[in-house]
């Protein structure tokens, strides 16, 4: 395990890494969710293998730190997730990311481009304000005080087990800023900024999830879109073959 401070106080992000050749790839997660819990079994797959991997958890997740003083923007978590790239001496990575966390990795490449050579974005989100679901605008919908005393518990019992198992590791304070954080959106906006980002972009769309709003103009923009069939949201979890095999570029 290694780690990187990304605050003021000495907090830490953290994250577990495998040897291998460069460029990089770094998995981030979505909300209430961990790196390697989604995609471990993605970066051992036959066609990925051989590339130094690493699996990061984002502040408030998984084994990184979660002070309560923390802001949990997707502006902050990007730069959190900077700090842990530079840690590890990283530049021209490769960023498989999911949700919140291609939210995140938008923000990353915005932010700081020398860290980043491609996107693989798995269901991103890309605008604020998304429609009410049990995930951001459900958790969001809550007071902060309201969502620690019992929401976090009532949104457990809600969103299933699966996603239930690791949204349970994460810090209700820290959850509940990153999904209000998330909902908000930044200026300028996380499409804006992927359509601007002067790298390799691919966007992944699970089939079962529906048309991706304003897929036309991603691709007018140089962004691969690709439609993973006999997928949702998760589509690491759901098409497992078909993930690697747009993680590995091969079209």
């Amino acid at each position: 395990m290694r780690q990187a401070r990304f605050d003021a106080r000495g907090s830490c992000i953290r994250w577990t890494e495998s040897e291998g050749s460069d460029p990089a790839r770094v998995y981030v997660h979505g909300l209430g969710a961990a790196s390697a819990v989604y995609h471990a079994h993605i970066a051992a797959r036959p066609e990925l293998a051989g590339r130094r991997s690493l699996f990061v958890d984002l502040p408030g997740h998984g084994i990184s730190d979660r002070p309560a003083d923390f802001g949990y923007s997707l502006e902050e978590h990007a730069d959190a997730l900077a700090a842990a790239l530079d840690e590890a001496q990283l530049t021209g990575a490769e960023i498989v990311a999911h949700s919140m966390g291609g939210s995140v990795a938008t923000v990353l490449a915005h932010r700081r481009s020398d860290l980043v050579s491609r996107l693989v974005l798995t269901e991103a989100n890309l605008d604020p304000n998304p429609a009410a679901t049990e995930g951001s605008s459900g958790i969001a919908a809550y007071e902060e005080e309201d969502f620690v005393a019992d929401g976090h518990a009532r949104v457990l019992e809600r969103v299933g087990p699966q996603w239930a198992a690791t949204m349970r590791l994460a810090d209700p304070r820290a959850l509940h800023r990153s999904a209000t954080c998330l909902v908000r959106g930044t200026k300028p906006t996380m499409r804006a900024m992927l359509m601007d980002a002067p790298v390799e972009r691919v966007f992944l769309q699970g089939a079962r999830s529906g048309e991706l709003v304003g897929a036309d103009q991603l691709v007018a923009s140089g962004v691969r879109v690709v439609t993973v069939p006999q997928a949702g949201h998760n589509v690491m979890l759901d098409n497992p073959e078909a993930f690697a095999a747009e993680v590995a570029g091969r079209q």
